[in-house]
């Protein structure tokens, strides 16, 4: 019979998570979309790939800033937003 292991996430990948749940939502109010659609316009225009690579700074910032430098990466990929 196996034993159950439990499973736990580490800090660093709890607060990414967490900072990721936070700055979609805020993304997509501050430019009038449903989460879905901006979760699909970052992944189109670049935004996930770069929140995903630089969260950590990202989350140091105000959340104005942080979501501005999301819409100037996805700006700067074509997105027209």
């Amino acid at each position: 019979m196996e034993t159950e292991q439990k499973r736990t996430l580490d800090k660093a990948t709890s607060d990414k998570i967490s900072f990721i749940t936070y700055i979609v939502p805020a993304f997509a109010e501050a430019y009038k979309m449903n989460v879905q659609d901006a979760f699909f316009y970052l992944k189109k225009y670049g935004g996930w790939d770069f929140l995903n690579k630089h969260w950590w700074a990202l989350h140091t910032d105000s959340e104005f800033w942080a979501v501005r430098s999301l819409y100037d990466v996805c700006y700067k990929n074509g997105g027209l937003r």
